[in-house]
């Protein structure tokens, strides 16, 4: 963890635009007067001005709450609840307590705020379930081709034992449901993309409710799951002969095969040339 110690004991220096300039060469913080519009929106303006400059980093500490309010000259109201919508987004988290573990953070939690994010705007249709799986499509695909380039021995040992899972006879089909979103999301992991593998867990986390009431629907569930699994395990043999192309193609067919066959998905995103 690296605290900011803002305008404290920090030696500054002027670079040529005659910014103050601090550890290894980072701008300083600078917390100035906010114009007045909504409090705690520009106070999260503020925050994400720091942040955008390089000022603030992960793990960084932000000045307390009063101190804060007072530099940007508006009510600790304010900069507490521009804290709380932070921390939703996954951009700041808080401890409470004294000593050096207390107070709030700069973080690093993409994975709860994207799942939030398209949980909530699923629900509401802002993004409609088609459009959610076709992105799903796209993205697969290229972490499906990654992952049989790059995926190292226990990445493909923890696919096997997500696999070895859903083999289980009379698994019910919540349980299924979870560790098929593990296996995808595992596989986005194994190629080594970051961003990839938050937008995949995400992805399939707005989807575990769609999915779940698909999978409660289907009459015969034990033939449609057996399918799956096959699929499955054709393409962990893809991922482990290191061949992205038929990797892609397996889990291009796999998706549209689930969103065909479960009820209520709707209609499959159209293949390239369709």
């Amino acid at each position: 963890m690296q605290v900011v110690p803002l305008c404290y004991n920090v030696t500054m220096v002027e670079n040529a635009h005659h910014d103050e300039v601090g550890p290894q060469g980072r701008t300083s913080t600078s917390w100035g007067p906010v114009a007045r519009r909504s409090t705690h929106e520009l106070v999260i303006d503020a925050i994400e001005e720091q942040i955008m400059s390089g000022a603030l980093a992960v793990g960084d500490l932000l000045p307390p709450e009063r101190e804060l309010a007072a530099r940007l000259q508006v009510s600790r109201t304010g900069v507490r609840e521009a804290i709380r919508v932070l921390e939703a987004h996954g951009v700041l988290r808080s401890e409470v307590g004294s000593g050096r573990g207390a107070g709030t953070f700069v973080a690093a939690l993409p994975t709860a705020a994207l799942e939030r994010f398209l949980r909530l705007h699923v629900a509401l249709a802002n993004f409609p379930v088609h459009d959610v799986l076709e992105t799903r499509l796209l993205l697969e695909r290229g972490s499906a081709a990654l992952a049989a380039e790059r995926a190292e021995a226990d990445a493909l040992d923890t696919l096997t034992g997500l696999l070895e899972q859903m083999d289980q006879p009379g698994l019910s089909r919540e349980a299924f449901n979870d560790a098929d979103t593990e296996f995808h999301v595992a596989i986005a992991r194994a190629g080594g993309n970051a961003l990839f593998a938050e937008m995949t867990g995400a992805i399939r986390a707005s989807l575990r409710a769609p999915i779940l009431e698909a999978f409660t629907q289907v009459e015969d569930w034990e033939s449609v799951s057996a399918q799956l699994q096959s699929q499955h395990h054709e393409i962990l043999s893809a991922l482990r002969a290191g061949d992205a192309e038929e990797a892609a193609r397996l889990t291009d067919a796999h998706i549209r095969f689930a969103v065909e066959s479960l009820p209520g998905l709707g209609a499959a995103p159209r293949a390239d040339g369709d």
